[in-house]
């Protein structure tokens, strides 16, 4: 056995044993010994060692844990909201059993009595939402509140941080982090739904070259939250929500002197652009995974249900579901972002327009749902703009 399994094997015995027996029980400690004692072994290797847990995979730093595959631990805990974790060399015994009672209390929604908890808590263990780049400051907050009550507010930073890395490295050497943009879509999955009710947390646009990225974390959760309207399972709504995120990948392709322009393009110009939907489904394709639909929606999202838009059908078919719904999010979208050659338009105006447009540009069906679902939504939606880097 590994030494980072065999690690989670003893974190995952030491929460069940804690949830069993109270403080100061010798089963406890000898429990809480025996974890810690694993973690200091994987940190003679790995000083600072990092966890990911996107529901059905663990991943260890980059590398993905196969025989840790559909690791019940792994669900129930990004399902809390412990979707990252890592350590601090310097990490004591006494905060990493502090740690674990704030593990047990987010999995059994209990709250933690803050007089027990100690007066200086450091940063040596952060957990929380995923990021690149570790946890958000509101998630920090919500770990020291009391877990019952705590409401967290989502700002999106490290998820936009993450679409841009993933960016990055598409456009420098082709190859496509689908670990990274299924964690981006767990982390929105879970802002989604941080409260009784659904809420709807989108990004305004604070400058025009962060418009892909607003605008793929944008379609993403707006693509779960129509796939989840519509009644589909929840792996569904992920797979969907990832095709979401990555719709707009072929851009990574385009001259940024294009992308970025300010006024209107020319033909030869909106050429180039158009030809993103053919890019993004070849890096996807080709890709080290099964993407098959999200390579079809990166390929199709532009179709209209009339045949129209692009690529051009040399004959008329039948666009898939998938495509069918991120192509109403994203016209959604776009036409409420403002951009250099146009304001955005008020919400209303957009869901008329799509109302108008069903059955020639969008399915109608897909159109009314979707129509029905923002209406119904109109005050549970969550706007922040992008903060800046520090």
């Amino acid at each position: 056995m590994s030494d980072p399994i065999r690690f989670l094997t003893s974190f995952a015995q030491a929460i069940s044993t804690m949830a069993l027996y109270g403080n100061g029980h010798p089963a406890r400690e000898r429990a809480v010994d025996r974890s810690f004692e694993a973690l200091r072994e994987l940190q003679r290797a790995d000083p600072n060692p990092q966890f990911t847990f996107l529901g059905e995979e663990t991943v260890y730093g980059q590398l993905s844990l196969r025989d840790m595959r559909e690791w019940e631990w792994a669900t129930r805990l990004a399902n809390a909201g412990v979707q990252r974790l890592e350590f601090a060399a310097d990490v004591t015994r006494d905060e990493y059993e502090e740690f674990l009672e704030q593990v047990i209390a987010r999995l059994t929604l209990a709250v933690v009595d803050s007089s027990e908890a100690r007066p200086t808590r450091r940063a040596s263990i952060k957990f929380g939402a995923i990021g690149i780049r570790g946890e958000s400051e509101a998630m920090q907050r919500a770990i020291d509140a009391p877990v019952a009550t705590a409401t967290i507010a989502y700002a999106l930073k490290e998820e936009a941080q993450t679409v841009q890395w993933m960016h990055r490295e598409v456009g420098g050497n082709g190859e496509l982090p689908l670990l990274e943009a299924e964690a981006v879509v767990r982390s929105l999955s879970v802002a989604m739904h941080g409260e009784s009710e659904m809420i709807l947390p989108l990004l305004k646009l604070r400058e025009f070259d962060e418009y892909t990225t607003t605008h793929c974390l944008n379609v993403s959760v707006l693509t779960m939250a129509l796939a989840e309207h519509l009644g589909l399972a929840a792996r569904d709504v992920r797979t969907f929500g990832v095709a979401g995120l990555l719709h707009d990948l072929g851009k990574v392709r385009i001259p940024l002197e294009i992308l970025n322009k300010p006024g209107k393009l020319t033909d030869d110009e909106r050429k180039v652009m158009q030809g993103h939907t053919v890019e993004g489904a070849r890096l996807i394709i080709t890709s080290d995974r099964e993407l098959d639909l999200a390579a079809a929606v990166a390929y199709e999202h532009h179709i209209m249900i009339n045949g129209g838009g692009y690529p051009a059908c040399h004959y008329h078919r039948d666009c898939h579901q998938g495509s069918k719904l991120v192509h109403v999010c994203d016209v959604y979208d776009a036409l409420r972002t403002n951009r250099p050659y146009r304001a955005a338009w008020e919400a209303e105006r957009v869901l008329g327009y799509i109302e108008e447009k069903a059955g020639t540009e969008f399915e109608p069906e897909i159109a009314r749902q979707f129509v029905a679902m923002m209406r119904k939504l109109d005050g549970n939606v969550q706007v922040a703009e992008l903060e800046k880097e520090d």
